[in-house]
């Protein structure tokens, strides 16, 4: 029987740089092949598919935004040199001749203003969203005027009311600044005239608009 040759030293470095590139090009091989399957499932999903899933526009804007906001003027700034205040917000610590004058009545019924009626030389005028948010109730009484409840990102809520021609429905994202309606008259509240009537209301209870705004 022959003895088997042992290899010289130059074959055993010969196989073993072919054991040593032999993985390393399988697992290139592979990468390639993957890469090549995603690139296939792009170009059939196509540009606008691909576009649509990562498309800022489909963000929320008015969360992002309403958190940051200041209460604004429910009306167009521009005219505040012709609003008036007819009716204030009832404050339990005022005077008696404000606590009176802040009733609402109504066939000798008197119930206590939760915020304020704003007049603009007894005009109609656009009433506009005092901060962003979502639009949670409108109701659309002919007796009282339209009414407008918006929910804010801050806790906040605002209702407005006395109001004709509503622009929004319920579930409506609205921007600060947006138009709700026009201001009115109505039969409930007739000694004001034409007129906002509007609340804000911080975690369910109303404060007094004018503690927030400029008037």
């Amino acid at each position: 029987m022959r003895e088997e040759k042992s290899k010289s030293p130059s074959q055993k470095n010969k196989s073993q740089k072919k054991n040593r590139w032999f993985w390393p090009a399988i697992y290139a091989g592979i990468a390639i092949a993957l890469v090549g399957m995603i690139w296939g499932y792009n170009a059939i999903k196509g540009p606008n598919e691909i576009a649509d899933a990562t498309d800022p526009n489909d963000q929320p804007l008015v969360e992002t935004n309403a958190s940051t906001e200041v209460l604004k003027f429910p009306f167009n700034e521009e005219y505040l040199d012709n609003v008036a205040i007819i009716q204030e917000y009832y404050d339990a610590e005022a005077d008696e001749e404000s606590r009176e004058n802040a009733l609402l009545v109504f066939n000798q019924m008197y119930v206590t203003n939760k915020g304020i009626s704003i007049s603009m030389d007894g005009q109609p005028f656009e009433v506009v969203a005092a901060l962003s948010g979502t639009v949670t109730d409108v109701i659309l009484d002919e007796f009282q005027g339209g009414k407008v409840k918006i929910e804010h990102a801050n806790g906040m809520t605002t209702f407005y009311s006395s109001l004709t021609g509503v622009l929004v429905k319920i579930g409506d994202e609205v921007i600060q600044g947006q138009s709700l309606g026009t201001a009115t008259s109505n039969e409930w509240n007739a000694k004001a005239g034409t007129h906002l009537h509007f609340e804000v209301h911080k975690d369910g209870n109303p404060i007094n608009p004018r503690s927030l705004l400029g008037f």
